[in-house]
């Protein structure tokens, strides 16, 4: 056996793990099938933008390729690995959300980016993915008796809130949004009491007017706008209302691959990013639009049946989080292109263009594989902070 072999695991399951030819065999390649076709779907999108492979679609599948790579080695990686570098992981993504702070780089009003030359990364991605993980470490031991005393939740709680306290500032409210909904989410999935969710509405319902006070001029108009997109339609309405015209002239059928008219007469604004579905659903008609949606539900539903087959809480936690965020970028997108949320800027995964977004999400996959490959393993109930 290689050292290299001997790092990810010996020939038995259980406590040693799998060995590297039954990690390989036991990877779910119709993830990454899915996967693939999904981020394919995006060049073709970004090529019909950017009429040709470049600016936008030639950098998409070069990106997809890296973060391929890194997605399996990460799948690789024992899964008891990771579990150690929970808190690790957390603690660089805060640090680098903190140093966005000092020296981050500005754009579109906000600072949100660290300029490392091949890419700028925004840290705020990173912490999803480690809100997960630590969230999984930290309810892998903790006694399901436990889960809804007040006590209990009070560090998962703070493992949130920090982050979220130092996004709100960059600015970036749609991030800070996700991060809230994503961890939320992972307690409903655990089975914390309803009433805790029950009683964070009202205590959200009831700051509202103060939280108004406190919003930047442009956060409150993309609010305003999505309550009356038509009160400024060249202006802060601009954006949704050509949106959903893109919506509404694609029909069933679409206009034809490059022969969208808002998007390829500069009517539609940020096609290559945040509105990339309205482009799709302008030139594919409702049929490409479903096709999209049907490949993220696939996506979703396999991940969903991963979870089933780990017998470890911690890859369980692992597989469920990483899905919520995935379904949470979906959502969220789709649903504010076409003016259900209002716009709070983000991509849609492995279609619109962008690296740090892609890249964590990777990631975040080469868990869910992880979990899956090494699902039989032996990890301990109270495994204790250095594990």
């Amino acid at each position: 056996m290689t050292s290299f072999e001997s790092a990810l695991g010996s020939a038995n399951t259980g406590a040693s793990g799998p060995n590297l030819k039954e990690k390989l065999e036991r990877i779910s390649w119709g993830l990454v099938f899915l996967l693939s076709l999904i981020a394919c779907t995006g060049a073709a999108m970004l090529y019909s933008a950017g009429r040709g492979w470049s600016p936008w679609a030639g950098a998409h599948l070069l990106r997809f390729a890296a973060g391929v790579v890194i997605m399996l080695c990460v799948a690789l990686t024992d899964i008891r690995h990771w579990m150690r570098l929970a808190y690790p992981v957390y603690a660089v993504s805060l640090v680098l959300i903190i140093w966005v702070e000092i020296a981050g780089e500005i754009g579109m009003g906000a600072q949100r980016w660290i300029d490392l030359g091949l890419i700028q990364l925004q840290p705020s991605e990173l912490m999803k993915i480690a809100v997960v993980m630590v969230y999984a470490r930290y309810f892998h031991s903790l006694n399901p008796g436990r889960i809804s005393h007040p006590v209990a939740l009070l560090w998962p709680l703070f493992l949130v809130l920090a982050p979220v306290a130092l996004v709100m500032r960059q600015p970036d409210l749609g991030t800070a949004v996700l991060l809230m909904a994503g961890a939320g989410g992972m307690l409903f999935l655990l089975g914390v009491s309803k009433y805790y969710f029950l009683a964070g509405i009202a205590a959200v319902s009831a700051a509202l007017p103060i939280a108004w006070t406190f919003l930047h001029d442009y956060q409150r108009n993309r609010i305003l706008t999505f309550l009356n997109p038509e009160q400024d339609p060249l202006g802060a309405g601009y954006h949704i209302m050509q949106s959903k015209i893109a919506f509404g002239s694609g029909g069933v059928f679409g206009k034809g691959y490059m022969q969208g008219t808002q998007s390829h007469l500069d009517f539609l604004p940020e096609m290559q990013t945040d509105f990339v579905f309205t482009m799709l659903a302008e030139e594919l008609g409702m049929i490409g639009a479903l096709a999209l949606v049907s490949l993220f539900a696939m996506v979703i539903i396999y991940c969903y049946i991963l979870a089933l087959r780990i017998r470890h809480q911690f890859g369980r936690l692992i597989v469920l989080g990483v899905m919520l965020n995935f379904f949470l970028y979906v959502f969220i997108n789709m649903a504010m292109v076409m003016g259900l949320i209002p716009v709070v800027g983000i991509p849609l995964p492995f279609v619109s263009y962008g690296g740090t977004a892609m890249l964590t999400l990777l990631f975040g996959f080469g868990l869910i594989l992880s979990a899956s490959v090494h699902r039989s393993v032996t990890i301990p109930d109270n495994p204790g902070l250095f594990y």
